[in-house]
């Protein structure tokens, strides 16, 4: 008997040695995501659970042509530039960061977009919309969601999972359309053109840097388009046409920030800053619009009647007949069908290919 108990007791743990080792392997398949900081351009319904923010596209008609029709926070009438380049690429589309549904499971899946409509480089920015997120306050943001992917998986695996992930940045715009273009704003009469430009772009430079110290390798930064020929701005001129000075402001942060990308990837180890640049496209479509497939390329699709400028589309509004035909959806911003002109034309500059994910 007592042999007997001997063999059971050496048996035993051989046999879960066994079964241990030839139990099915797992691995964690975790997707490239991406992290989309931004303005009006990049938005996915942030500034609609800011309730006191003047820029919120949470009125009809915008989202017509998206989903269920419904206003769903994007400030077009259907996907943005970034919405189409990630869907190229086979990158989910990252919800918003207020939308109450999310957790850090749906960050893991879909990563985050913090893009607020009126955001800008500089903190005061369109302070006139009273509330927005500017892109420090993005970035704040950021370390926060870093901080709960941490406590969920753990330093090491948060680690390589932000460092494989895209990072998108757009914006730049509201710092001369709704900052140093309006003589309310003390940057307006404190500023030259260029030493504004210098100001902004020497505010980005340490925002990308912080952006590359919480773990950011992969960085497209979206330029700016020709902003004199937004039809707001058009409205400026006696004869209608683009406002040049205001063009020029756009050339000159679209060349300052193409040199700061290239500086960043130069002296940041196992870095990718990428430019996105579309503004000769851009301009080439409002030239000669039917050459692309559109028949205006000076006013807005959303309007009320003849009254210029309506600024927002609002559910007393008309609509164009055919909104494909249009590059302009309201004041500020372009339609779907131009939206998706550009995105092509950046994935095309960029080589951009489509990524399928990684097995962590």
């Amino acid at each position: 008997m007592k042999n007997t108990k001997r063999k059971k007791t050496i048996i035993l743990p051989i046999l879960i040695i066994f079964m241990i080792i030839n139990l099915p392997s797992r691995t964690c398949s975790v997707s490239v995501v991406q992290f989309i900081f931004g303005d009006s351009l990049s938005d996915v319904g942030n500034n609609n659970y800011l309730t006191r923010s003047l820029a919120r596209a949470s009125l009809p008609w915008y989202g017509i042509d998206f989903g269920n029709g419904m206003p769903n926070g994007r400030f077009t009438n259907g996907r943005t530039i970034a919405d189409i380049v990630g869907d190229y690429m086979g990158l989910p589309r990252p919800p918003a960061f207020l939308d109450p549904s999310l957790n850090d499971d749906m960050i893991l899946e879909n990563g985050v977009n913090y893009a607020s409509g009126g955001g800008g480089i500089l903190n005061e920015t369109s302070s006139l919309f009273i509330q927005r997120f500017s892109l420090s306050k993005q970035i704040e943001l950021f370390q926060g969601t870093q901080e709960m992917i941490r406590m969920k998986i753990g330093p090491e695996s948060a680690d390589k999972f932000f460092s494989q992930a895209r990072y998108v940045v757009c914006m730049g715009s509201n710092d001369y359309i709704n900052n140093y273009l309006l003589p309310v704003y003390a940057d307006s009469w404190t500023y030259t053109g260029d030493s504004f430009t210098n100001y902004v772009i020497s505010s980005l430079d340490s925002q990308l840097r912080l952006l590359y110290a919480l773990g950011a390798r992969k960085v497209a930064f979206f330029g700016l388009g020709p902003m004199g020929c937004i039809p707001l701005q058009r409205l400026m001129t006696s004869d209608g046409n683009c406002r040049e000075s205001t063009n020029k402001l756009s050339k000159g942060f679209n060349k300052a920030a193409l040199q700061l990308l290239n500086n960043l990837t130069n002296i940041l180890p196992n870095s990718s800053f990428v430019f996105g640049d579309a503004y000769d496209y851009f301009q080439d479509i409002i030239d000669q619009p039917e050459k692309h497939g559109f028949s205006n390329s000076d006013s807005p699709c959303c309007t009320i009647g003849k009254i210029r400028p309506t600024l927002t589309c609002t559910p007393l509004s008309t609509l164009c007949k055919d909104r494909s035909k249009y590059v302009f959806w309201d004041e500020y911003h372009p339609t779907d069908k131009a939206n998706e002109l550009m995105a092509h034309e950046i994935i095309r500059k960029l080589g951009y290919k489509p990524i399928n994910g990684t097995t962590n």
